[in-house]
This record gives structure tokens, sequence and C-alpha cells, in this order.
């Protein structure tokens, strides 16, 4: 008996828009982008929140709280904060595996090295070192959370106590170092970072490249002279605790730069 020969056909699937789209090289850069200019947003606002601890410890405190309550009575108390940090967690891993996307694509596509020596006016120290500068950011996020968010690499953190957390932790030496190196990576990685985003959403017109350079420049040069003014100024004592006199099961008083103790 014989058996009718059957013309098998495999139908592929087709995925859903988003994801068709994000597995090409475009797509890719454009989540970059995306996700780079919403944790560029949180970075600024992150370092102009913490500008206060500048004021006095009432101050930055009072700050830290409202972040919690947000939005008043209308949502359960640190329900929109999480929200936020939430998204900023999954921009953050978008950002890291499109990026590490990109650099696969591009060994593929390039698999013999350079035979001659690379134009490095072209391709600029940002540029080349964006790898490494995002590494030690990243390794940074990670210390940084677990130093004064869940407060496990602090031992004299007190959870609610934003000014006592922050200048408990780069009143250590290695800490305060750490925050300064791990802020100039970043700078760097902001500048060449600032800079792409234009050109991965389509805005490269030869007119519009010194405004994006100095555009890069102003946001880096902003973010690490803000953010490695902290670990300076406590390091320096212009921003300390005042412990005299207070008992130990109370957080120490403090005063900012222009602020009065409290």
């Amino acid at each position: 008996m014989q058996r009718s020969a059957v013309t098998q056909i495999k139908v592929r699937k087709v995925a859903a828009w988003p994801i068709t789209f994000y597995r090409s090289a475009v797509g890719k850069k454009w989540v970059m982008a995306i996700t780079g200019i919403m944790l560029m947003g949180f970075v600024l606002s992150h370092m102009v929140g913490n500008l206060k601890l500048y004021l006095s410890r009432e101050e930055i405190n009072l700050y830290g709280e409202a972040l919690r309550e947000i939005p008043g009575h209308l949502l359960p108390r640190t329900v929109f904060l999480w929200t936020i940090r939430l998204g900023l967690i999954g921009a953050f891993a978008l950002h890291i595996h499109a990026a590490v996307s990109l650099t696969r694509l591009n060994r593929k596509a390039r698999p013999v090295a350079y035979q001659s020596e690379r134009d490095y006016i072209a391709a600029s120290f940002a540029a080349r070192t964006m790898r490494w500068s995002g590494v030690i950011v990243g390794l940074y996020v990670v210390f940084h959370l677990l130093d004064l968010t869940a407060g496990t690499a602090n031992p004299d953190f007190v959870r609610g106590d934003p000014y006592n957390n922050l200048v408990r932790s780069l009143e250590r030496p290695v800490v305060g170092i750490a925050y300064i190196v791990a802020n100039l990576a970043l700078g760097i990685h902001l500048f060449h970072g600032a800079w792409s985003i234009f050109q991965s959403l389509g805005v490269n017109n030869p007119r519009f490249n010194n405004a994006r350079k100095r555009f890069a420049q102003g946001f880096a040069a902003l973010i690490v002279i803000g953010n490695v003014s902290f670990p300076v100024a406590i390091l320096a004592g212009v921003i300390k605790q005042s412990c005299e006199g207070t008992p130990i099961e109370e957080p120490c008083a403090g005063s900012g730069a222009f602020g009065e103790k409290n």
C-alpha cells in the first residue's frame, strides 16, 4: 500500500511588531536612546534633589519623605515611588541588553579585527571606553542601592533618615573615593550617550553637531560637578554629623553647608 506524499510546510510564527522591531539594529538603537533619556532624567532629578543636603538635615529628610508620600492620599504610601523604581530597573535592564546585543551584532558584521590603526580622533575616548564606564557605573549602582536604599552595606543606616545615611556613607574615605570615581565614569558615559542619542533617533544633521556636542558636554559636566561635590564636602567636613550629647538610640543631628543645625 502506497502512501501519498505529504508536503510539510513549516510556518514560522510571526512575532509582535515591538519584538520584531527590537530584534533589528535600528530597534535596539531606539531602545537605547529612549531608555537613555529616561535614565538621564532620573540622574538629573536625583542630583538636584540631593542638593538639599547643603541646606539642612531637615530639608533633605523632608524631600525623602515627600517622595515616599507621592501622590498623597491617591495611592498607598511608597506605591508610586516603587512604580518609578521598577520602571527605572526595567529601563536599566533594557539599556544594558540593547548595548550587549548591538556589540554582538557589530562583531558578527566585522568578524575580522581592524588591520590598520583606528582613527582615534573620530572614535573619541568616551566612545572607546563606553563599555568599561558602563560596567563601573552598573557595579556602583548595585552598591549604591545596598548602601543607601537597603542599608545592608551601611553599618550606620537609619531607615527614613537620608541625611544620616548619606553622610555616614560618604564620610568613609573608601566609599567617598569610590563615589567620585564612579561619577567620573558616569560623566564619560553620559557625554558619549548624550551625543549618540540624537544619532540613534535620526537627528544627525551637521548643522546641529556643535549644539549636540555642547549639550553633551554641559549635561555631563553638570552631573559630575553636582554629584562629586557631595563626597568632597563631606570628606572635607563642610557637611557633617554632630553626635555630641545624642543618645545612642537616636540618629545624630547634622548641619548642611548653608543651613543651621537641627
